[in-house]
């Protein structure tokens, strides 16, 4: 199975974007993109210094717009991957790349939407100063101890050894002075503290923002970060990408989750290698690509054609499918084939090791079978229940 990923945080240095001009339709790509969200996506992406690329405003638009281009070149139409990408996960502000690539949101919304979602957490890391520091090594539960201890928040448990803190500057500084045993601090290069409370404001103008947003089921498995369950509701989708400003990043579940899923190739849209070095840890046996440049097409290509599959998500109109948001023991309701049920119904629940989740029907309609038996193994995003839908959907 091949899993298709996008980062939240890449090697934006100046000019980046330049190489990704050179291919057919980018360039006018980038200008409707600029015109969407009222920044010269070019410029920044080719012209602009390392100063002007950092600001959180301007960084989030094009860390998406970057993975999306990538995306679209190696994928030029969407049906394209569809067949062959059996998931897809994004790291923070990723997963508004993984939305738009999955179906959920187009393209557009994906640039207004995190257009604002700059702003508004650029405007929030001002209130008060804060930052993010590196966890390198260490055990995961004395970091974690170490962390609470000076009141800061774990806001990325990335895996592979790697935990994010953030808090105020005047916390991490005392985090940095008193470290987890046999682990090293390292600040990193962000305006604020992603991913905590201290993102609270900006939660809210996205919740202003998203009623009017058009949204669609996803048409691949999604992977969210906030918990590393498949989604399959595209609703339950846009309310993550609203509420994980504030939340941690659970990127560690996320590749649990594709081990689970069997994934054998992974790639990652520009600007690429944070996520690839993640898995080159956690997820040794799973070939890695970068998609950095251009000249990485090739090899993405290659990887597609030996790890291709197609979704598990059948795109049908006549029918939907409910599926398992990870792996673990299902229970089911006295539901059967026949009943007419309405939007949020609960037919099952999933249980694993580390979690429950109820599931439920987010769109209503009548049962047309049960494909799994009470008390059955399942794996993320296998299918439990085929409903046809609401002839008003």
């Amino acid at each position: 199975m091949l899993v298709l990923v996008a980062p939240g945080q890449g090697a934006q240095t100046p000019g980046f974007l330049a190489p990704w001009l050179d291919l057919d339709g980018v360039a006018d790509r980038l200008r409707w993109w600029s015109a969407v969200t009222g920044l010269d996506l070019i410029h920044y992406g080719t012209k602009a210094d390392a100063d002007e690329i950092r600001d959180t405003a301007v960084a989030q638009p094009l860390l998406v717009a970057s993975g999306l281009v990538a995306a679209l070149a190696l994928f030029p139409h969407p049906s394209d991957a569809y067949r062959v990408v059996g998931a897809a996960a994004g790291h923070s502000v990723g997963e508004l790349t993984a939305a738009a690539g999955t179906g959920v949101i187009t393209a557009e919304s994906a640039m207004t939407l995190v257009r604002e979602r700059g702003k508004a957490m650029a405007a929030a890391a001002a209130v008060t100063q804060t930052g993010m520091s590196a966890v390198l090594g260490g055990t995961p539960e004395a970091v974690l101890a170490k962390i609470a201890e000076h009141g800061l928040t774990p806001a990325n448990m990335n895996g592979a050894g790697q935990i994010v803190a953030a808090g105020t500057l005047e916390q991490l500084a005392a985090f940095a002075a008193d470290p987890p045993e046999r682990a090293k601090v390292r600040p990193l290069a962000v305006a604020g503290a992603f991913h905590t409370e201290h993102m609270a404001s900006a939660v809210s103008r996205l919740a202003e923002l998203v009623p009017g947003v058009t949204v669609r089921d996803p048409r691949t498995p999604f992977i969210s970060n906030s918990d590393g369950a498949v989604l399959h509701d595209g609703r339950d989708v846009v309310k993550r990408l609203v509420t994980q400003v504030s939340n941690p990043v659970r990127w560690d579940l996320c590749m649990e989750t594709m081990k689970d899923l069997g994934v054998t190739g992974l790639i990652e849209v520009a600007p690429a290698g944070t996520l690839t070095g993640l898995a080159k840890r956690a997820l040794p046996d799973v070939e890695r690509v970068a998609l950095k440049t251009p000249d990485d097409l090739e090899a993405a290509r290659k990887l597609v054609e030996r790890h291709g599959s197609p979704s598990t998500i059948d795109a049908s109109p006549t029918w939907r499918l409910v599926v398992a948001p990870f792996k673990g023991i299902v229970e089911l309701t006295n539901v059967k084939a026949g009943d007419s049920l309405v939007p949020g119904s609960r037919v099952a629940t999933v249980r694993s090791h580390r979690d429950e989740q109820t599931i439920t029907v987010p769109h209503g309609g009548t049962v047309v079978e049960w494909l799994v038996e009470d008390g059955d193994p399942v794996a993320p995003g296998m299918p439990l229940l085929r409903i046809h839908p609401q002839s008003s959907l």
